[in-house]
C-alpha cells in the first residue's frame, strides 16, 4: 500500500475554488484591510482630502439646481425641489460609485490577484463598502438640509431609508460582479459601464417626477420603468427624506407594491447572476491579467 493512500484528503479543498460570497464573511480581516486601503488611497496626496466628498456632490447639486430648478423652473412644479433633487443625486451617486468601483476592483488589484489566492469576491464587496463610506458625508448634508426645512425622523422613515440603501448596494454589487468579471478579459465592459452610469441619472426620477413619466409613457412601458431598482431606490429615499418636508407628500402608483417586490427580486437576481458569472470567469483571472 502506498503512503499517499493513507492520507485523508476529505478535509482538503480544491485549489482556487471557494464558496463565493460566503467566503467573504470568513475573511473579515482581509476585507477590513481592503476597505482601509480603498478609503486611504482615494484622496492620497490631495490638499483637501475628504472635503472632496462634500464638494463634489454639492457642486453637482448646485449645477443641476441652477439649470433645472431656476432656469427651467422645475421648482414651481415640485415642492422643496432642492431637497427632492439632492435626495435623488446622492442615491444615484451611491449606485454609480459602487457599480463603477466594483467593475474595476479586480483589474485595479491585479498584482494581488496574480500573486496570492484569496476569495476574489472580497474586492468588489470592499468596493461597495467604500462607496457606502463615501455616501455618509452626502447623507449628512442631506439630513442637515432636511432638518432646516422641518424634517423630523421617524422609525418608518429610517427603515425605508436603510432598505433603500440596501437595495442599491445589492444591485450595484450584482452588476459590478457581472461587468467586473467580463472586464478582466474584455476591457470594453468598462465602456459599457460608463454608458450605464450616464443613463442611470436620467432614468431615475431625480430632476423630474415619476408622474411626468406616467403621462409620457403607455401603461405597460411605465410599469417596466417603475420596476427599475434604481427608480424604486430613489423613491424610497424621497419617501424617507423629502416627503416629511412637504404638505402633499409622495403619491405612489396604486400598484407600487408589486413593483417594489419586482425591484427587490431584480436586485437579488442581479447578485445571484453576478456571482455565477464571477465564478465562471475567475478561473482565468490570473492569466487574463
Amino acid at each position: 500500500m502506498s503512503i499517499a493512500s493513507d492520507i485523508d484528503l476529505s478535509q482538503f479543498d480544491t485549489p482556487g475554488r471557494g464558496r463565493g460570497l460566503l467566503d467573504v464573511f470568513s475573511r473579515g480581516y482581509l476585507l477590513r484591510l481592503l476597505v482601509r486601503q480603498g478609503t486611504a488611497t482615494r484622496y492620497r496626496n490631495s490638499v483637501l482630502g475628504w472635503t472632496w466628498s462634500y464638494l463634489k456632490p454639492a457642486t453637482q447639486f448646485l449645477v443641476y439646481y441652477f439649470v433645472l430648478g431656476l432656469v427651467l423652473q422645475m421648482q414651481r412644479n415640485v415642492e422643496n425641489y432642492p431637497i427632492y433633487l439632492f435626495t435623488a443625486i446622492i442615491v444615484i451617486n451611491l449606485f454609480s460609485e459602487g457599480f463603477g468601483n466594483a467593475t474595476t476592483a479586480i483589474t485595479e488589484n491585479s498584482a494581488l490577484v496574480r500573486k496570492i489566492y484569496m476569495p476574489r469576491e472580497l474586492f468588489p464587496v470592499a468596493a461597495i463598502i467604500v462607496s457606502l463610506i463615501h455616501f455618509v458625508p452626502q447623507a449628512i448634508i442631506l439630513l442637515l438640509a432636511c432638518a432646516l426645512v422641518g424634517w423630523t425622523p421617524s422609525l418608518l422613515g429610517t427603515g425605508i431609508f436603510l432598505a433603500g440603501v440596501l437595495m442599491i448596494a445589492v444591485f450595484s454589487l450584482g452588476l459590478g460582479m457581472m461587468f467586473g468579471a467580463v472586464n478582466v478579459r474584455f476591457r470594453d465592459a468598462q465602456n459599457f459601464v460608463d454608458i450605464i452610469k450616464m443613463v442611470a441619472f436620467w432614468s431615475a426620477p431625480a430632476v423630474y417626477t415619476w408622474q411626468m413619466v406616467a403621462v409620457a409613457l403607455p401603461d405597460w412601458a411605465f410599469r417596466i420603468y417603475f420596476s427599475n431598482p434604481l427608480v424604486i431606490g430613489v423613491e424610497m429615499f424621497h419617501v424617507a427624506m423629502w416627503d416629511p418636508t412637504t404638505d402633499v407628500g409622495t403619491q405612489w402608483p396604486t400598484y407600487a407594491g408589486v413593483h417594489i417586490a419586482i425591484a427587490c427580486f431584480i436586485s437579488v437576481a442581479s447578485l445571484v447572476i453576478g456571482q455565477a458569472m464571477f465564478r465562471r470567469f475567475e478561473r482565468t483571472f490570473a492569466q487574463d491579467l
